[in-house]
């Protein structure tokens, strides 16, 4: 099947309306660096946060190999080997972490732009840093999600921050003259006796949201030796519960790579980093059935920028498929979403544990 932005799925992460797997900003980005991607040696071509795959296979389409790959999050690096197995180009690009690896001689980088600018400020500090002197970055998004301070950002990084036309509600900046590279370290903090550390990007920061507040307040401790933090953020709650319970041994998981490397650090921070195991993986993918008695979980609600009401009801799917029967799944949810109803099908009896203005805990029991 020759290349098509038409042919390109979110497979297997959820689709629907306004969650597409390219768009306005992913065509900007292509059209801008166009020039300087063309007759590229292999392996000069790097891209960030490519969703699902399009800035990747529509370079490679063009003509670039050796391309380096890193996305923040598994489900679109899964959608990319898909989109990609479908055209015949499964060869030309490898997938890597963000680090020096990725990033090293490479003369074109195309980007799509992170919400959070902690997350931009580490990705443009490696670059600077190992990149080829005459690199150029193309950093690309939705108008409606970029701010001035993103420009700053590239600045203190690169000699020279160029701006693009905007066009379908998108826009690009263009940045050259790499200076002052620096290896990302996590924001450090300590609130109610837990050591956080998060990279950027990492949902909440080095802090603790209010949802896993109010979670944490109720948790007790899990009977058995072993609990799961799914969809563990920063690890706040895997370490909490194993600093809580010694004798505990705890799964922490999250589809998220800065999210896996936050949870590891803040594990290793409280000293629970041999009690914690933290990978990376989709929703409870890597579990067998029913192997676990306790699951802790604060579901996200949201796919990259747009609201996701389908992410919830996946990971208490998945949750009741891992419980033993009796097992518990802790939840907290903001009210609104009226979840309930989805983990008594899904899972078991639930009942409510703790309600403020705005987030319910639950406990459900696999049936």
């Amino acid at each position: 099947m020759p290349f098509s932005f038409d042919a390109l799925r979110r497979r297997p992460d959820l689709e629907g309306p306004d969650l597409v797997a390219v768009d306005a900003a992913d065509r900007l980005i292509l059209d801008e660096s166009a020039v300087a991607r063309a007759d590229l040696p292999d392996g000069a071509l790097v891209v960030i946060g490519d969703t699902h795959g399009a800035l990747t296979l529509a370079s490679a389409d063009a003509g670039a190999r050796g391309i380096r790959v890193h996305q923040d999050e598994l489900l679109g690096e899964r959608a990319l080997a898909a989109n990609a197995s479908d055209v015949g180009l499964d060869e030309a690009f490898t997938s890597l972490p963000l680090d020096a690896d990725l990033l090293r001689g490479a003369r074109v980088v195309l980007m799509r732009l992170p919400r959070s600018l902690r997350a931009l400020a580490d990705a443009a500090g490696l670059i600077a840093l190992h990149a080829h002197p005459e690199v150029q970055v193309f950093a690309g998004g939705r108008i409606k999600h970029m701010t001035l301070a993103m420009n700053e950002v590239l600045r203190e990084h690169f000699d020279c921050v160029d701006v693009s036309h905007a066009r379908q509600k998108s826009r690009v900046l263009l940045a050259r003259g790499p200076r002052g590279g620096a290896t990302p370290v996590p924001d450090e903090a300590e609130v109610d006796g837990i050591r956080i550390r998060a990279f950027g990007g990492a949902f909440a920061g080095a802090s603790i949201d209010i949802g896993t507040r109010l979670l944490l307040a109720h948790l007790p401790a899990p009977r058995g030796d072993e609990a799961i933090d799914l969809a563990c953020g920063t690890g706040v709650v895997a370490a909490a519960l194993a600093v809580r319970t010694p004798s505990l041994h705890v799964v922490a998981c999250d589809q998220s790579a800065v999210a896996v490397a936050s949870a590891r650090a803040t594990a290793a921070a409280n000293g629970v980093a041999d009690r914690v195991r933290v990978d990376r993986d989709d929703v409870l993918g890597a579990r067998p059935d029913a192997s676990s008695s306790f699951i802790a979980l604060n579901p996200p609600f949201h796919a990259g920028a747009a609201l996701a009401d389908g992410l919830a009801p996946r990971m208490f799917a998945d949750a009741a498929r891992v419980l033993r029967p009796g097992g518990e799944l802790w939840t907290v949810w903001n009210s609104a979403l009226q979840y309930r109803p989805a983990l008594e099908r899904l899972v078991g009896p639930t009942r409510q544990v703790a309600r403020d203005r705005k987030f319910t805990v639950t406990v459900s029991t696999k049936r």
